[in-house]
């Protein structure tokens, strides 16, 4: 970590993206991509439609997906940007984007990048925030799959189905059981799509650690402020004390993992996981 600290999430550049050379990454196919109006999945479509897939973003925050809509022209991405603004916790709202989706060309990928979190122990959490957070995290991608998956089928050459997963998809630390939950169904979702896919339809998960997305900026600030502590210190003991690699990532890196994992490079990842977490789950002093 630099002595000069400062807490601010990085502008997305062409530079930051992954560019992978393959077949299958065409304006002719399509992406879907949830949660695309801020952080991992604002990166994420940014580099899959700079990759030249066609991007149908899908997100509740409409000003965000204008914002996404700037950085995919500002990269100078050669695919197409399509917002859709959508209720993930609405079926019929996931419905259209599907079908928004299959409309603009071959859909043949689903990114389930969508999360929130609240942080409260078990006995303590609110129920409406469990039921919203597993809606937006769990259900929502359980049922995009379940309306992409025809589409995807019925496409020559098949397609993946990537889903944001987390270390906490790996482990569980305490306040977080919601999340934790979710993740760990994330997994479970990951390995059903592989094993109905028929080895053309692959499922995948990702997993890192922390991200310095605008939504942990603000998360930094507030646990600095409830501990008395310096945003410094928060980052390098609270959060990244168990690591090895002391640094976050940042949204571009994660999305990087997407560009792989939908890439004919990746065609034996299947019911498998990208875990990229700096050495946070495997490793311990």
């Amino acid at each position: 970590m630099s002595d000069e600290f400062e807490l601010t999430s990085p502008e997305l550049t062409r530079e930051d993206l992954l560019i992978v050379e393959d077949p299958n990454l065409t304006t002719d196919n399509v992406a879907l991509v949830t949660g695309a109006a801020s952080g991992i999945g604002q990166a994420t479509a940014v580099a899959l439609a700079t990759n030249d897939l066609t991007v149908v973003g899908a997100d509740i925050d409409d000003d965000g997906l204008t914002e996404t809509a700037e950085f995919v022209q500002s990269c100078e991405a050669s695919g197409d940007f399509h917002p859709v603004e959508t209720d993930l916790t609405a079926e019929e709202d996931v419905d259209a984007v599907v079908e928004a989706a299959a409309d603009a060309g071959d859909l043949r990928y689903v990114a389930n990048i969508a999360g929130m979190q609240h942080i409260d122990p078990i006995a303590e959490f609110p129920m409406d925030k469990y039921d919203l957070l597993t809606d937006v995290m769990l259900r929502s991608p359980f049922y995009t799959a379940k309306r992409a998956i025809p589409h995807i089928k019925a496409n020559d050459g098949g397609g993946a189905i990537g889903n944001m997963s987390s270390v906490h998809g790996h482990y569980a630390t305490a306040a977080k059981p919601a999340y934790i939950t979710a993740k760990h169904g994330m997994t479970g979702l990951t390995r059903a799509i592989a094993a109905e896919g028929d080895g053309t339809l692959r499922g995948f998960s990702v997993s890192v650690g922390y991200v310095l997305t605008p939504l942990m900026v603000n998360q930094i600030q507030d646990t600095a402020q409830e501990r008395g502590i310096s945003e410094q210190e928060v980052v390098e003991d609270v959060m990244l004390g168990q690591a090895r690699t002391k640094e976050m990532m940042t949204p571009a890196e994660v999305a990087n993992l997407f560009v792989f994992g939908f890439s004919s490079h990746a065609r034996h990842l299947n019911g498998a996981d990208l875990l990229f977490d700096g050495g946070y789950t495997n490793t311990y002093e």
